[in-house]
């Protein structure tokens, strides 16, 4: 932490341990709350409705790194606009950082943490081009529709043994996921170079959408579900892939937990859907936030919204 130069100032000081406790092994299962629950518990910044919903908001439009990630700078920076290491903000965009610059502190893919700056502690030098409209307007208004992200995300949901079907179902019905009966077999995706090849996994999971609701709907009741999934709710077939809460949280914060996540990855896709008015109502009704788990809820959605940017590897059976 030497070379911060003591940029950092002292009110950052408790968000890098945290953040680097998350790279931390050796922890027990009963010591397994990680940094941002921590947080979210000792310092009960977002236990009230406006503080959460704020913070969901930023998370949903701050599109730029992994919910995670938004959720780590909107705790050190809710006015950042946008954020990029000093390398980038060199390289691409011809900028330095500003000798009075506060840095970010954010996880690293494949390491511990690395250090971001907001563009408004940057400056332009003399041969810099004017920034493109993602950093001038981060949170414009997107399309709301749905394209490749829902077959992909099927597709991607086979790895677990999750078989995503249509059935007609009445209007006040969205969809629902629950347990398959054992024994039977799906065929997910090995690998698609030089030719797609296929392996059966086991049938884990059944999760049923409407059929009579549109593609968006659709795709929102399926991020719903897989949040429940991805969050425990439903156990897990191996603890390596994620954790089970299905006994550690009740009805209530299990469906909080899967609407945020929906409101997330959809919010990030410019899909409107049903679940702010969710959140709002039961905010509305209670004072507090329901003793959930952002760090489940951040990871669930960035593993959901990356069903939908990619083709996934199957998970390794360990």
């Amino acid at each position: 932490m030497s070379s911060l130069d003591g940029g950092v100032c002292s009110s950052l000081s408790w968000q890098i341990e945290y953040t680097e406790r998350v790279m931390e092994s050796g922890l027990s299962e009963s010591e397994s709350r990680t940094a941002l629950d921590e947080l979210f518990e000792n310092a009960r910044k977002y236990k009230t409705g406006p503080e959460y919903l704020k913070m969901l908001k930023f998370v949903r439009k701050f599109r730029t790194y992994s919910p995670f990630n938004a959720m780590l700078i909107y705790s050190q920076r809710p006015g950042a606009r946008f954020v990029a290491t000093a390398h980038r903000w060199n390289k691409d965009h011809g900028r330095v950082i500003k000798p009075t610059a506060i840095p970010i502190v954010i996880l690293q893919p494949r390491g511990p943490v690395m250090f971001v700056f907001d563009v408004i502690d940057t400056e332009p030098l003399q041969y810099a081009l004017p920034l493109p409209e993602e950093i001038e307007q981060p949170f414009e208004v997107r399309s709301g529709s749905v394209g490749r992200e829902f077959d992909l995300t099927i597709e991607n949901a086979l790895r677990d043994g999750v078989r995503v079907s249509e059935k007609q179902l009445g209007s006040q019905m969205a969809g629902s996921i629950q347990k398959a009966d054992p024994g039977r077999y799906v065929n997910a995706v090995a690998s698609r170079n030089p030719e797609r090849k296929l392996k059966q996994v086991p049938l884990r999971y059944d999760l049923i959408l409407n059929g009579n609701h549109s593609r968006e709907v659709r795709y929102v009741t399926m991020v719903h579900e897989l949040g429940h999934l991805y969050c425990g709710h439903l156990g897990t077939p191996n603890g390596k892939w994620w954790h089970d809460r299905s006994h550690f949280i009740d009805l209530y914060e299990k469906e909080f937990e899967a609407e945020s996540v929906a409101y997330l990855v959809c919010g990030r896709l410019g899909i409107d859907n049903p679940s702010e008015n969710y959140l709002s109502g039961y905010l509305k009704e209670h004072s507090e936030v329901p003793s959930i788990s952002l760090d489940y809820v951040m990871k669930a959605a960035g593993l959901i919204e990356k069903m939908g940017r990619e083709s996934l590897p199957l998970r390794k059976e360990i």
